[in-house]
């Protein structure tokens, strides 16, 4: 079944869109604080498919990321109360928010740093850093390095890459994403 080819042209027509960077800046800044899809899934395609603007790609993820960062503290400064359901005791999110403040406590200013470069969900580090009243230079210092880090780095291999990665990875696309849904379905039964 091609079901992941269909998906990669689909998304690698979007990043040749006429306003992907606009798409982009919205994804990278509601990914931030609210939003679950990491911007990582437009900045590689556009950075593949036009390697000649990956660093302008990745510096507008950076810097949307960051603002939309800034959100998401300000959500944990002012409005904790309208997101307690969901952080709070038998809250979805209740696991992740408390294992963000464990972070704060033991890393403080570097816990937003690896949330920013990891994979792990930055929006739940950026509205943690709101509700514990981190000052605030450090939050925006840590989340620009972090964040741009791990942008600039995901640009840089992407435009490295750039066609002929396009065309390898689009040979080998269904059996990559067929082996990472049998990969899931593995950590899900094992966990």
């Amino acid at each position: 079944m091609r079901l992941f080819s269909k998906l990669y042209d689909l998304v690698m027509s979007w990043s040749r869109h006429r306003h992907a960077q606009w798409y982009l800046g919205g994804l990278s800044f509601a990914e931030s604080s609210f939003f679950p899809i990491p911007p990582d899934v437009m900045l590689a395609p556009m950075s593949m498919a036009k390697p000649a603007k990956a660093w302008r790609f990745a510096l507008l993820t950076t810097l949307a990321s960051v603002a939309g960062g800034l959100l998401g503290y300000l959500i944990g400064f002012y409005a904790f109360e309208l997101i307690q359901p969901l952080v709070g005791d038998g809250g979805h999110y209740h696991d992740a928010f408390e294992r963000g403040k464990a972070w704060f406590d033991k890393w403080g200013v570097w816990a937003v740093f690896l949330a920013g470069f990891s994979p792990i969900p930055y929006k739940i580090f950026t509205i943690t850093a709101g509700v514990l009243s981190m000052a605030l230079l450090p939050f925006v210092l840590a989340s620009t390095i972090g964040r741009g880090a791990r942008f600039f780095l995901v640009a840089a291999l992407m435009a490295w890459g750039g066609e002929p990665m396009e065309r390898q990875l689009r040979r080998y696309v269904d059996r990559i994403g067929w082996i990472m849904v049998v990969l899931i379905l593995l950590l899900i039964i094992l966990h």
